[in-house]
């Protein structure tokens, strides 16, 4: 399938330690790897570099990771996201996407929480075995290093729980969510911090490949989505007469 990476892009010192090709190429691999396109789309402080409307509506799935850079993003790639997610592109946002414009659009909420960043382990803790994105990965994730999100998170009630995050610290979050939107289905993951490599995990590298193919549409993403008149069909009231 073809991939949108959204990706904050970061040269830090502690971000290159992580990952020397960088976070959002890193992450376009993994779905490589798994046999989709993925094409990068680098966030900086003047917006989405190499945005296209042709790029977006061949898309099936995005990912979004930003953190620094959220109001930055051009005000109409937030809505022709947010639309294409209507339509039925799946879309997945990780980590500090939780404040993102497309997400905050797409959940009605705040997305605030409370974060700590101690490095402390995270064990992720699978509440739904049975669904698709923990296929094979066993009742739990452990992550040595991880920046701590917590209760109380401005999120709706998620429409499929799959994973709760525990801290060293004693917090608990929940930390993989699925949100039905429109036609669309979006994932927002937890873990993710990019001074941590975190998405090196082979769990969790499973994890997002299939958190992918889970979210992406079952058939085409339909056109826009509108009110209409519908004159090809009605019951016919003189029937039973």
């Amino acid at each position: 399938m073809k991939v949108l990476v959204f990706c904050e892009k970061n040269d830090g010192a502690e971000v290159r330690a992580a990952y020397p090709e960088g976070l959002g190429e890193y992450l376009a691999q993994i779905l490589r790897d798994a046999g989709h396109t993925a094409t990068l789309l680098p966030i900086t402080a003047s917006g989405v570099e190499g945005f296209s409307d042709e790029l977006l509506n061949e898309a099936e799935v995005a990912f979004w990771w930003g953190h620094m850079y959220h109001s930055c993003v051009q005000a109409d790639i937030v809505d022709k996201v947010v639309d294409r997610v209507h339509r039925g592109m799946g879309i997945i946002f990780l980590h500090s996407a939780h404040l993102s414009q497309p997400f905050l659009r797409l959940i009605g909420t705040t997305g605030f929480l409370t974060w700590r960043e101690d490095g402390e382990r995270e064990r992720l803790w699978c509440v739904d075995p049975s669904h698709p994105i923990a296929a094979g990965l066993g009742d739990y994730i452990d992550i040595p290093q991880e920046e701590m999100y917590g209760e109380p998170f401005g999120i709706p009630t998620p429409d499929e729980l799959v994973y709760i995050g525990w801290f060293e610290g004693g917090e608990v979050f929940r930390a993989g969510c699925v949100f039905k939107r429109g036609l669309g289905k979006l994932f927002y993951f937890n873990p993710g911090h990019e001074t941590y490599p975190t998405y090196r995990i082979p769990a969790v590298r499973k994890l997002l490949v299939q958190a992918c193919e889970y979210v992406a549409p079952k058939q085409p993403v339909s056109g826009p989505l509108g009110c209409g008149h519908r004159d090809d069909f009605c019951i016919d009231r003189n029937a039973k007469k």
